[in-house]
């Protein structure tokens, strides 16, 4: 995998507002949020998207979408949130990091776009 954006912000060579860390995963304030709470987690490990995952990958896309849950209860979303994941250019994905999308703090529609 490519050096990404993500995987600067994992080492500390762009700033990010950090929500969550642990040493699997990292969360963190999107710089252009399309909700009032946008939180990225993200896999410390350089998988580029979801269908680049491995069975081997299992326990760590487990601990991703816990890690989303956790970041939504610490972000006050108890009315709900959704959560998205981008596969590929087609879909809106712009950085080839697996990431999560932890949306929420209005209304959210259905479909989305």
């Amino acid at each position: 995998m490519t050096d990404t954006l993500f995987s600067k912000i994992i080492r500390r060579e762009i700033p990010a507002d950090i929500v969550f860390e642990d040493d699997r995963a990292l969360a963190f304030r999107d710089i252009n949020p399309q909700a009032p709470v946008h939180v990225l987690v993200i896999p410390k490990a350089p998988i580029p998207a979801i269908a680049a995952a491995e069975p081997s990958d299992e326990g760590l896309l487990g601990h991703l979408l816990l890690v989303a849950a956790q970041v939504a209860r610490e972000q006050g979303l108890g009315n709900g949130y959704r959560l998205v994941v981008n596969n590929g250019a087609d879909a809106g994905q712009t950085v080839f990091h697996l990431h999560i999308h932890v949306l929420g703090g209005r209304s959210l529609q259905w479909p989305p776009g």
